[in-house]
């Protein structure tokens, strides 16, 4: 073998083993995805979306992690159990319903735990209903999360004793629809029609005089909607 192949051979390994350092440096920066103050873009305004929706934030949704939104971060954290430092790493992501890239990668698929739960109450509870009625459900969910009445945790929520009728009737192992995958994905990423609703009911299977009793936010399909 010439000299010249042999330093040919050479070059070529060392650009192969480069390659692979990048590829490897970018999936740790995937898998590593955290937003702190200085950090910019769309995952900063969907987490500033998703504090204001929950009242933990009142500054402008503008994409930029100031110390606005830092407090925010820490107050969220600290009804969540979690680190209060104001960074939102993958546990704060989690707890937000945002799904990290690495979430993404490990499982093959956008969230696993809080977005099958999710979409599986809405499937069950929302089955029949306009696409919006069924965002609407996850909604409720959701707002019931950051209300300081129910349970912090989507799982705390939905298996709360008498919460959801779905529970009681066996209605929540039934095979889930699509459309409530997407409609649970909706709600967590902040979309919200009933305007910040915790209650919702059929009126014409409602027997309990004091779901009536609360005050009517919106009608989406067959349910109303209440704070």
């Amino acid at each position: 073998m010439s000299r010249w192949q042999t330093r040919r051979g050479v070059a070529a390994l060392f650009l192969a083993f480069a390659l692979i350092f990048v590829t490897a440096a970018a999936v740790q920066t995937a898998a590593a995805a955290t937003y702190r103050q200085g950090s910019s873009g769309e995952a900063v305004i969907t987490i500033q979306t998703k504090l204001k929706r929950w009242g933990y934030y009142d500054g402008s949704v503008d994409g930029v992690y100031g110390s606005q939104t830092v407090a925010a971060v820490k107050l969220f954290q600290e009804k969540n159990n979690l680190t209060a430092d104001g960074v939102c790493g993958p546990a704060t992501l989690r707890a937000l319903g945002m799904v990290s890239e690495a979430d993404s990668s490990a499982s093959g698929q956008t969230g696993s735990g809080d977005l099958a739960l999710l979409a599986k109450v809405i499937s069950a509870e929302a089955r029949g209903e306009p696409y919006n009625g069924q965002v609407a459900v996850g909604a409720v969910i959701l707002n019931r999360v950051a209300h300081p009445s129910f349970p912090n945790t989507i799982a705390g929520v939905v298996y709360e004793p008498g919460a959801f009728s779905c529970m009681d009737d066996g209605q929540i192992d039934q095979p889930v629809a699509d459309s409530a995958y997407q409609a649970a994905q909706d709600a967590l990423n902040g979309v919200d029609p009933t305007g910040g609703a915790i209650y919702y009911f059929n009126p014409d299977t409602a027997t309990s005089a004091w779901i009536w009793s609360r005050p009517l936010l919106t009608v989406i399909g067959s349910h109303r909607f209440c704070s």
